[in-house]
């Protein structure tokens, strides 16, 4: 494969330079990668490249065709060999897995959304994002653990706890009430005296 590097940079006019090689082979070796990742892995055999010199040579290599690249989020762009066949990228938000589809599977798509808007969707550049295989059986899997009913037991346990507290405050505010209006029938009712038997009645 070096060989086929040498030769196409040669029919285009320039040479395999060390750091041309190492980041052909990084992008290689991982298949989709961004300049960072493409750095670190170069950087396991040589430590003389920095992230600038990665940038620059990618940026040739795209307009050599010899790799190409794909957003696959907000961040960095992914890059991977030009040699591959077109495909699709999915992209799983969990586990941030890559899967490679053809594209045919998006060309209804593309054919609609040309015909209704005139716009004609680049397919090697397009990336579906989702939730992988695996990590939906993850999921399945979670929510069937045992733990979970436990969980919804406990957050009824929670809302009863939550009721009965209510319950006893408004009990407590009912006693309130009912002791202030006994102090006031006690303390307030003074217009009307009742004499005492044992007092002699005034004019006898």
């Amino acid at each position: 494969m070096t060989t086929d590097w040498k030769r196409e940079l040669r029919d285009k006019g320039y040479r395999l330079t060390p750091q041309r090689q190492l980041v052909l082979e990084a992008v290689t070796t991982l298949g989709h990668a961004t300049p960072d990742d493409i750095l670190t892995e170069i950087h396991k055999t040589a430590s003389g490249i920095n992230i600038s010199t990665v940038y620059r040579t990618l940026e040739l290599l795209e307009h050599l065709e010899l790799v190409k690249h794909t957003h696959l989020g907000h961040g960095a762009p992914t890059y991977h060999p030009a040699g591959h066949s077109n495909h699709l990228h999915l992209v799983c938000r969990d586990c941030g897995g890559v899967t490679e589809v053809e594209p045919g599977l998006a060309e209804p798509l593309a054919d609609t959304v040309e015909s209704r808007y005139g716009f004609d969707i680049d397919l090697q550049h397009f990336a579906i994002f989702g939730r992988c295989g695996g990590c939906c059986r993850a999921r399945t899997a979670d929510r069937s653990a045992p733990g979970r009913p436990a969980d919804n037991n406990g957050d009824s346990k929670s809302d009863n706890k939550s009721d009965s507290k209510a319950d006893d405050e408004a009990e407590a505010d009912n006693q309130a009430d009912n002791q202030a209006d006994n102090r006031a029938d006690g303390n307030g009712g003074g217009t009307d005296v009742v004499p005492s038997p044992s007092s002699p009645a005034r004019g006898t």
